[in-house]
């Protein structure tokens, strides 16, 4: 069974920045490919940013050059940086992992571990 804990949402004004923490624990060894996702308020879950083992990494084409995504192995951490914030931004920010190689195509039906999920309101 694998836990993940979301941190670090928040309110902040358009243009500020945000970072998200995600802590993975528990039966972690074979996860492949961690991923934010969020889901704003009337609307579907969308992707937002993965990575996986290697640090690779492949983003929404809304958040290129804002968002990063990074992974601190040693402390099984994934982070969300969120730069120039918008409006639309706003939504619950979930971690997901999974056991399966997802970064060119991440999709929310192929991820089978989730996090409880963060708010982010940007205004």
């Amino acid at each position: 069974h694998v836990q993940l804990v979301e941190s670090g949402g928040g309110s902040v004004q358009a243009g500020g920045s945000l970072r998200l923490s995600c802590a993975a624990s528990g039966n972690i060894d074979d996860i492949m490919c961690m991923a934010w996702f969020r889901q704003a308020p009337g609307k579907e879950r969308e992707e937002v940013a993965a990575v996986d083992n290697d640090g690779n990494t492949n983003y929404a084409d809304s958040v290129k050059g804002r968002f990063t995504i990074s992974k601190d192995n040693a402390k099984s951490t994934v982070y969300l940086q969120m730069n120039s914030l918008k409006p639309e931004d706003t939504a619950v920010y979930y971690c997901a992992a999974d056991e399966s190689w997802l970064l060119l195509n991440f999709h929310e039906a192929d991820f089978g571990h989730w996090g409880q999920g963060t708010q982010v309101t940007v205004s």
